[in-house]
């Protein structure tokens, strides 16, 4: 399997590699897993933003007067 990568980032991908002592092999490994999840996690971000977005955000009332008070004391 082959992949092009530009010159620059081939270059400052191996000086990267050399100079955390990684195999080639391994720097890109550890790149393309960072970016996945990276990702992934937008993913999750998505699915929540839609499932939330349609509830009110709004605090209860007395929720929030209770909350109020227990705060009430202490000092900022």
């Amino acid at each position: 399997m082959a992949v092009s990568i530009p010159e620059d980032i081939f270059e400052s991908a191996e000086t990267l590699g050399r100079r955390l002592g990684l195999s080639r092999s391994r720097l890109y490994s550890t790149a393309l897993a960072e970016f996945l999840a990276k990702h992934r996690s937008g993913k999750v971000t998505d699915r929540l933003n839609r499932v939330y977005g349609s509830e009110a955000s709004r605090l209860d009332t007395q929720l929030r007067r209770l909350q109020g008070r227990s705060i009430a004391d202490e000092s900022w």
